[in-house]
């Protein structure tokens, strides 16, 4: 696989950008937006040199399939993902197809819904660096029993909310703070619909070999109704394990880029831009692990 073969961005020269993150590009349509899903990857929030081929085609479809999976628990901001349905003006890039969808422009929310059914990663290293009280530990709100391992089953799901910091990394914030910014009505709402995503996918995902170890939703309002936006349940925003290897007490491997994270690990790199350039062994692996995810999640081969 070639690591040149790969889409890093998309100029529409004669559309007005929006908006251009780690990994999405998205172009103002009026009242609608135009999402594209780049080859682009980062860590640490550093973007890498170099992107994963077919990335942002299968991070689209997965969000497309969850989507449509989804929809009955709350409604999201997907008009179309069919190119063939686009406007004539957007059907004159055919490199966006497949990797791009219409949807929506609402009032985003700007809080980061995080949903944890095990306890791993920054929830991890909360948990083994507090005091318990009464025989619990406090994990953002939540009252957590201890004596559990690393990648313990939590008794049930917590919502643990995050925002965005000026340096652009997650952080995570108590309950209080994040009904200070969304207000308690639509705040029980939010966890409440949080929640009951988290639990419709992660039962669905176990029938496919796959764990949702947590994830991170995004919510925006459509003329005051809640609705699902930006990507879901996707390797980006997602912690994917196998349920055959699934082991508590240790990290576990992950359908994710933490190979790339574990191999930055592993190199003299100060985590700070410019980036290394990243090897083919580590690219196509990389790209291993998204599309074993992908397959497992939408059945396709």
């Amino acid at each position: 696989m070639n690591k040149n073969n790969t889409v890093m961005s998309v100029e529409l020269t004669d559309l007005t950008v929006f908006r251009k993150g780690k990994v999405r590009d998205i172009y103002d349509l009026g009242d609608e937006l135009l999402f594209i899903v780049t080859d682009r990857i980062s860590a640490h929030d550093v973007i890498m040199n170099q992107g994963i081929p077919g990335k942002g085609e299968m991070l689209n479809k997965i969000s497309e399939f969850w989507f449509n999976y989804l929809r009955d628990v709350v409604p999201n901001h997907v008009i179309t993902a069919d190119f063939e349905s686009y406007p004539e003006e957007l059907r004159k890039y055919p490199q966006i197809s497949g990797r791009s969808m219409i949807v929506k422009k609402v009032e985003r929310i700007d809080v980061e819904c995080v949903v944890r059914g095990y306890i791993s990663g920054s929830g991890w290293k909360q948990y083994k660096n507090s005091e318990p009280v009464d025989d619990k530990i406090d994990l953002y709100g939540n009252k957590i029993p201890t004596g559990l391992v690393e990648s313990d089953k939590l008794p049930q799901p917590i919502f643990t909310p995050a925002t965005k910091a000026d340096d652009g990394h997650d952080e995570n914030i108590p309950l209080e703070r994040f009904y200070d910014i969304v207000g308690s009505q639509l705040g029980d709402q939010i966890i409440e619909v949080s929640l009951r995503l988290y639990k419709t996918a992660y039962d669905y995902a176990y029938t496919r070999g796959l764990i949702i170890a947590d994830t991170k939703f995004e919510f925006g309002l459509d003329n005051g109704q809640l609705i699902l936006i930006d990507e879901v349940l996707t390797p980006d925003s997602s912690r994917f394990w196998s349920v055959e290897k699934y082991q508590p007490g240790r990290g576990q491997d992950s359908f994710d880029k933490q190979y790339l994270r574990d191999y930055l690990s592993g190199i003299d790199w100060n985590k700070e831009p410019p980036p290394p350039d990243l090897p083919e062994e580590v690219i196509e692996n990389t790209a291993r692990k998204y599309r074993e995810a992908f397959n497992l999640l939408t059945k396709q081969i």
